[in-house]
């Protein structure tokens, strides 16, 4: 009997250790599901926040917007006012941190109590060792202490206002800053969730507009780094290249099989000698590539030192933006050698694995082009950065549509102008509303995007047994149109978009198809609720013409049409 006592008070001791423990940790396996996380549905991935897949319809603010109290605080309410469920926002370390080891979170706790009142998730970026390749966010006490925390020099020996990648102490004190970050944010918001998602660090990468010839900042050419170049590949990046053979980006696959797929030696014997690649119509391909791979894995291990501090504290969803090569700017050091773009997603994954998705900042033309890239192996896109206006609106549309886009956020969302008159602002009201549809059909291959500009005014492509043609519709100064298309049933779509015509023919040529009922509506409480028939002038229903939708210009539009065959 005395020894079932002892048993059954040996028990219940364990019993409420254990008790205690999941109360006083927050990231036991019961809460840890709450967390905002990514998951998959489909091919595709998508953010969960609240037990809820989020669809971020977002903006960007100005860099300096949430560095000071009284010019932040009014900014929360009109930004809810134009129809964002979410904004992107700047946390700098010059600010957490302003005198070392001593943090100062006041300003965080204003951002996440700002857009919490206002019912908006938060993506915050940390503007640590980099934002745009430059150091200009970094503390004072870092900013002047050459010596302890190192800067990047080009070939000549010149230092660039850029922390080296090879800086210890710069790591480790980015790491600890971001670690207390992470866990102020998980102390004041684990339970309401406003912070959603991280972006680590800012455009990073080597970058010296002043270089006097290409190749000149393609790296880092300090001591340590060249000591680093010149000394053999790192065996943890020589396992995760045979072990991904068949799946690498083609140009590393190239250069690597170039040299004979080696599995020792330095980054020249693997990888080749940078070269300067001259011809601006050859702009797509690699100069200087075996640098650029380099800058890559360096800055990608420095990140993860990062990331993966702050994941210990609080595991929200990470990710790295880049700053994209362009026609003018195609060599690393022209833009940022070593950022994390399409042609290095192999080197950031086997030295970051920490960061879940790389993502684009798109300002360039050729922005079908970043979207294929910035999806390949399994890459999600995210845009955290990108630009405004009518172009934004035909844009969005297609990045859902196609991609299942986790999230697009214009820059500069806070602009004053914008203030009257956004474009995107009706054409959020009508993807909040159409926000579970578009989540329930990510990934299975029920929905596609469509995005027309003077250059490309029509797209052609097949879905629920039709196939379909776009075209842009005739304006004055219509110069880009966009939609997004979802098959809800059998010969029925929702279609919303701005510009263009949709047409619809049978895959069976001897077919013949009609419209039977085209209507423009809203969802409430997940039922379509018709506002207005259309038909006539408002249609395409004529047999000439052919069989579909037209949405207007002059407005975001929103519309339900069924198709029926006749003999």
């Amino acid at each position: 009997m005395r020894l079932l006592k002892v048993i059954f008070s040996f028990l219940l001791i364990i019993s409420i250790c254990s008790c205690k423990q999941q109360w006083t940790n927050p990231l036991t396996k019961g809460s840890a599901s709450k967390i905002p996380h990514l998951e998959k549905h489909g091919t595709a991935t998508r953010l969960v926040a609240d037990g809820q897949p989020l669809l971020l319809l977002a903006g960007e603010l100005h860099n300096s917007t949430c560095g000071g109290f009284e010019y932040m605080r009014p900014v929360w309410k009109r930004m809810a006012k134009k129809n964002l469920n979410s904004v992107i926002a700047s946390v700098s370390w010059e600010l957490v941190e302003p005198e070392e080891g001593m943090y100062d979170f006041r300003l965080v706790d204003s951002i996440i109590a700002g857009a919490g009142k206002e019912d908006l998730k938060l993506v915050l970026i940390w503007f640590g060792s980099w934002k745009n390749a430059g150091s200009v966010y970094i503390p004072s006490w870092v900013k002047k202490n050459y010596d302890k925390y190192p800067r990047v020099k080009d070939d000549t020996g010149k230092p660039l206002e850029i922390l080296s990648a090879f800086g210890e102490a710069s790591c480790e004190a980015d790491a600890k800053a971001f670690a207390a970050l992470m866990k102020h944010i998980r102390k004041a918001d684990s339970k309401k969730h406003t912070v959603v998602m991280m972006q680590v660090e800012n455009e990073m990468g080597i970058l010296d507009n002043l270089s006097i010839k290409p190749g000149n900042a393609s790296r880092d050419f300090s001591d340590r780094a060249n000591a680093a170049f010149n000394g053999p590949v790192p065996e943890q990046l020589i396992k995760y290249l045979v072990g991904h053979k068949e799946s690498l980006y083609p140009a590393l696959y190239r250069a690597w099989e170039a040299n004979g797929f080696r599995t020792t030696g330095t980054w020249e014997e693997l990888f080749g000698k940078g070269e300067f690649k001259s011809d601006p119509k050859e702009w797509q391909f690699m100069s200087f590539y075996t640098e650029e791979l380099f800058s890559a894995w360096n800055y990608g291990l420095y990140v993860e030192k990062i990331a993966s501090a702050g994941k210990k504290e609080y595991p929200l969803p990470m990710y790295v933006n880049a700053w994209l090569k362009q026609p003018d700017t195609y060599w690393p050091g022209s833009y940022p050698s070593g950022g994390p773009l399409p042609q290095v997603i192999d080197i950031w994954r086997a030295a970051a694995p920490s960061i879940d998705f790389l993502a684009p900042d798109i300002y360039v033309n050729y922005f079908t082009t970043v979207c294929q890239d910035f999806t390949r192996s399994g890459n999600p896109l995210f845009i955290p950065e990108t630009r405004g206006g009518d172009i934004a609106v035909a844009r969005v549309f297609y990045t859902l549509g196609e991609y299942s886009a986790d999230c697009f956020a214009p820059f500069g969302i806070d602009n004053a102008a914008l203030a009257e008159h956004d474009p995107l602002d009706e054409c959020y009201a009508i993807l909040k509303n159409i926000s579970p549809l578009i989540l329930k059909n990510q990934g299975i291959g029920t929905m596609r995007g469509i995005l027309l500009d003077t250059s490309a005014p029509e797209q052609q492509f097949e879905l629920g047994g039709y196939k379909i043609k776009a075209d842009i519709s005739w304006s004055p100064d219509r110069k880009s149109a966009g939609a997004i298309i979802i098959k809800t049933g059998p010969n029925e779509f929702i279609a919303a978009g701005k510009g263009l015509d949709i047409l619809f023919y049978p895959e069976d040529s001897t077919a013949r198809i009609g419209v039977n009922a085209v209507d423009e509506g809203v969802f409430k409480n997940g039922e379509w609720i018709p506002l207005r028939r259309l038909n006539g002038d408002e249609t395409h229903a004529s047999t000439w013409d052919g069989t579909g939708l037209k949405l207007p210009w002059d407005k975001v539009n929103l519309q339900k049409i069924s198709i029926y065959r006749y003999k």
